[in-house]
Formats: structure tokens, C-alpha cells, sequence
């Protein structure tokens, strides 16, 4: 899922590589992370130009004219001050990989063969320098074409950040668990669904579908007060509109005021909306509505029909084998 919602999902380069069973998600992502340094060490790290400044009799570079004439090292040492440029594996991206090796190796949610296995591959980064990791410091990562190998690593590391906190006395750390955050959840749930069914939906535009509401200038103020209305997933051909809401809750269902547990009716009315405003828009196409949540109790998969369209309620099962969820949500698109 992971992969998908990330970009990093190629079926033309899928291999077939035999099974790694871990025995929680802090060790996967670490076995992962570390299988990938090590195809990045065996390539050769990337260098880049770092400005470093000696003082020394043989000059090698820019002469400090200034440092010398504060410092007085002609002088009293006969020496220079200059400035050269050094190609240099310590760039922040092999910075952040550095470290975040070292805090896996200290985590106590990594399996102990792991974080040794980590800490071992960390000691190759002997040329690069320790960093302290905030939330800002991934946004100034600048890859290119000829880098492009560390996207990946990068959003692997962006994702311990996050989920590795330390412990109460601060000598290592402890795996917080993204399953735990609803919000980061969700979001991954949906680009995860829009990145799959763009890569197996060949002949057709998979978005996030953004709508004009479809209201009256009677009130001119009044329209600039209304929210944005932006689908999760729409699928569009030119004969058919599929408009898909991702959700992620524990609980699907929720008890009624009379009795029994019921669908959460503003999701229902969410969906309503869009379906509604898709087909003022796109007037010719026959419109399909889909409330997508990701199973935690128990399954659900029911077809209704609101105001003349079709409209399914259903869950998908992430802890299934992977050939089982993928079938899965073909068949809920009706592929």
C-alpha cells in the first residue's frame, strides 16, 4: 500500500522475490529500508561539492584575504587561509538515511536480528556526518534524475520520523504505530486506492475530482463561504463516472437512537453531494457512486440505488494476502 500511495509502484518491473515474513511493521520498514541502502551502497552513494576551509603553506584553492589579515597566519605561522570544493558523500540526503539507521537500531519495536543488521549497514556511512531530524528538514531534500534512486529512501525515512518516539528515558526509541493515527490513515488509504486504480485502470482518468458548487449568485458572500468540494477518487470514461469515498474508521457502523446500528449518514450525504454535482456536469455519462471503507470488524457489501443511481457500500480487508485485495478492488470498480 505503501509503495502505491508513495509512486514507487511499477508493474512492468514487478519480480517475482520470494516472501519476507515480519513479525510487525517498525521490522518491515527497517528490512526494507536496509535491503534498499544496500543496493544504493553497492551503486556508490551520492557526492556532492561541500565548501571546506584550511590553512596550510601550499595553497589549493580561494585565498581568504580577510581570515588572513584577522588571523595574521603569514605572519606569525607563514600559512594561508583558502577556500576549496571537495566532492563529499556527507549531502542531506545521505545525512537523513544516517540517522535514521541509527535511531532503527536503537528502537525497541525492531526485532533484535534486525537492528543489528541495521546498526551494521549504518557503520558503512563512515564519511557522513550525524543530523538532527525534524518534520522541515525532508522538504529541503533536492533530488534529480540521477538521484532519483533515493525518492524511496526518503519517503521510508520521512515515515520512521514520524512513528520512531523516544522512550521515557531517552536512550532509545519505541515504535508509535501509524495504524493508530486516523488522519495519516485515511490519507494514505486514498492515495493508495487513486494510485492503484490509475495503474490498473488502462483507458481511464483516475483523479481527485474537484467541483464547482452548483449554487446561485443571489448571494454573492455567501458562495465565497462555501468549503471546497473535492472527491477522494473519481473515474471517468466517456460513457461512465465512478466517484469513490475512502474512509477509515474502526467502526463502519454506528448505533441508531431506534434501535441497531446503521451507516454513518454523513458519509452517505457526502457522497450524495458528489454524485449529484458529477452528474450536472457531466450530464451524458451514466454516474456510480462507491463508499469504500478499509475493514475493521466486520465485512460489508451492499448495493442500493439513491435518486435513480447506483450506489455500494463496502469494505476491503488490508490484512488479506495481496492477491486477494487486489482481485478485490477490481471487482468493486467492476473491472
Amino acid at each position: 500500500m505503501l509503495l502505491y500511495a508513495w509512486g514507487h509502484f511499477r508493474p512492468s518491473e514487478l519480480e517475482l522475490v520470494g516472501r519476507d515474513e515480519s513479525p510487525n511493521l517498525p521490522t518491515l520498514l527497517a528490512r526494507v529500508l536496509d535491503a534498499n541502502v544496500h543496493r544504493l551502497l553497492r551503486r556508490g552513494l551520492d557526492r556532492g561539492y561541500l565548501s571546506q576551509v584550511e590553512e596550510g603553506r601550499s595553497v589549493r584553492g580561494r585565498i581568504q584575504v580577510s581570515d588572513i589579515a584577522k588571523r595574521q597566519t603569514v605572519r606569525l605561522r607563514g600559512t594561508a587561509i583558502y577556500e576549496y570544493d571537495e566532492l563529499s558523500p556527507d549531502v542531506l540526503h545521505n545525512q537523513i538515511i544516517y540517522e535514521t539507521l541509527l535511531r532503527l537500531a536503537r528502537s525497541e519495536g525492531v526485532e533484535q536480528k534486525t537492528r543489528h543488521e541495521v546498526g551494521l549497514t549504518a557503520r558503512r556511512f563512515r564519511d557522513v556526518s550525524r543530523v538532527h531530524l525534524t518534520q522541515g528538514i525532508f522538504r529541503r531534500v533536492v533530488l534529480s534524475r540521477n538521484t532519483s534512486q533515493y525518492a524511496l529512501l526518503m519517503h521510508i525515512c520521512e515515515l520512521l520520523f514520524h512513528e520512531l518516539m523516544p522512550d521515557p528515558e531517552g536512550s532509545q526509541t519505541q515504535f508509535k504505530g501509524i495504524q493508530d493515527d486516523k488522519t495519516r490513515m485515511e490519507a494514505l488509504f486514498e492515495e493508495f486506492l487513486r494510485a492503484f486504480y490509475r495503474a490498473h485502470l488502462a483507458g481511464r482518468e483516475v483523479v481527485a475530482k474537484e467541483y464547482t458548487w452548483a449554487a446561485g449568485p443571489q448571494d454573492a458572500p455567501g458562495l465565497a463561504l462555501l468549503p471546497k468540494m473535492r472527491t477522494d477518487i473519481t473515474v471517468r470514461s466517456p460513457q461512465e463516472t465512478l466517484t469513490i469515498e475512502a474512509k477509515f474508521n474502526r467502526k463502519v457502523l454506528v448505533p441508531s437512537q431506534h434501535g441497531g446500528e446503521k451507516l454513518r449518514s454523513g458519509h452517505l450525504y457526502q457522497l450524495h453531494a458528489y454524485l449529484s454535482h458529477a452528474a450536472h456536469y457531466q450530464a451524458a455519462a451514466a454516474h456510480r457512486g462507491l463508499l469504500l471503507y478499509a475493514q475493521r470488524e466486520q465485512p460489508i457489501d451492499s448495493q442500493l440505488t439513491i435518486f435513480g443511481r447506483p450506489v455500494r457500500v463496502a469494505t476491503i480487508d488490508l490484512g488479506q494476502e495481496w492477491q486477494v485485495i487486489h482481485a478485490r478492488l477490481l471487482k468493486l470498480a467492476e473491472i
